[in-house]
């Protein structure tokens, strides 16, 4: 039987089938489908939607903070065709995210969560985009599209356990180590180690959650993952036309930041690099430990005790809050 919340307007044949919903779903007649769209297209890229319950657009849910603006994107969605490339250039070109993420005490207190859009977005990246940023950086990210799922680095006995030993943890190798979070393979009970801040996937869930766990620091600091992108990356540094450390320093800022290091970053920096390099080169046990983790062959011409440091300061550059923070 028809449901009553669908106009009869919305009917193209009088045995409903699920094209006549998807035709509902789309209608003039429906802004729902737009809206709740629009809305997560906007916490995505502003950390919280104009209506921030964005799991609840019902009676329950908060009203949004810009009903006009909602109701503008929602419709220019709908009539530019359902461009999504299209909402979300005009998202992130727009004058309210453009703007610095800088506030004050007097902003902080007139409009705590940024509801107002006085300033632009600021919070913490989710691991799955820390990970894939950290490969990029690196050089190791591949970049396929599309392929079968993958099982990259992962602690010993997790599935083991979730599962009482019935279901074993089989790690690939080569590229697939290397591909986007998007194609690691995940187990309902038990998610990927390396993504510390998703859900159990129990049920949907529309509104991300950003804590700080110990698990982030956990992971951007030891993980192997994160050990061998900066492996990686300190040998692309090493590679590079810069031969100085300044120059060297100012590389990986590139590389990561896109910016060159400020004089007072180059002043804390520049002498923690040196004590790195005289620790590796009186331990040179320690280097080669360092230098030995993830499955990536590197350059054996490279003197360990240098690369070691510049693994350390690359590792230090990962975890920076510039490099953890959209801002």
């Amino acid at each position: 039987s028809q449901p009553s919340s669908i106009p009869q307007s919305a009917i193209r044949n009088p045995q409903l089938n699920r094209l006549d919903l998807a035709h509902f779903l789309t209608s003039p007649t429906n802004p729902l489908t737009a809206r709740v769209t629009v809305n997560r297209y906007w916490q995505q890229f502003f950390g919280v939607g104009l209506v921030k319950t964005s799991e609840d657009f019902g009676l329950q849910g908060e009203p949004p903070s810009n009903q006009p603006l909602l109701d503008y994107l929602a419709v220019d969605f709908r009539t530019h065709n359902w461009d999504v490339k299209r909402i979300q250039r005009l998202l992130v070109t727009s004058a309210a995210y453009r703007q610095s993420s800088k506030t004050s005490a007097e902003l902080q207190e007139r409009d705590p969560e940024d509801r107002l859009l006085e300033r632009a977005p600021r919070f913490r990246l989710p691991s799955v985009i820390l990970r894939d940023q950290a490969l990029a950086a690196s050089g190791l990210l591949v970049e396929q599209i599309g392929g079968p799922p993958v099982n990259p680095y992962q602690p010993p006995g997790i599935w083991e356990e979730a599962t009482f030993n019935e279901i074993k943890f089989v790690q690939d190798h080569g590229p697939s180590l290397y591909r986007r979070g998007l194609y690691t393979f995940w187990r309902r009970i038990v998610g990927p180690t390396e993504f510390f801040d998703s859900s159990s996937r129990s049920n949907c869930v529309v509104r991300p959650s950003r804590t700080n766990t110990p698990l982030h620091a956990l992971t951007t600091l030891n993980d192997p993952t994160f050990i061998e992108a900066a492996r990686t990356m300190a040998q692309r540094v090493l590679e590079s036309p810069a031969t100085t450390p300044s120059d060297r320093i100012a590389y990986a800022y590139k590389l990561l930041l896109c910016r060159p290091p400020t004089d007072k970053e180059l002043s804390v920096l520049l002498p923690s690099l040196q004590s790195l390099t005289a620790h590796y080169t009186q331990d040179q046990p320690d280097a080669l430990k360092l230098l030995s983790i993830g499955e990536s062959k590197r350059n054996s011409k490279l003197d360990p005790s240098t690369h070691a440091a510049y693994t350390t300061l690359c590792l230090t550059l990962l975890n920076l809050d510039e490099t953890l923070t959209k801002e």
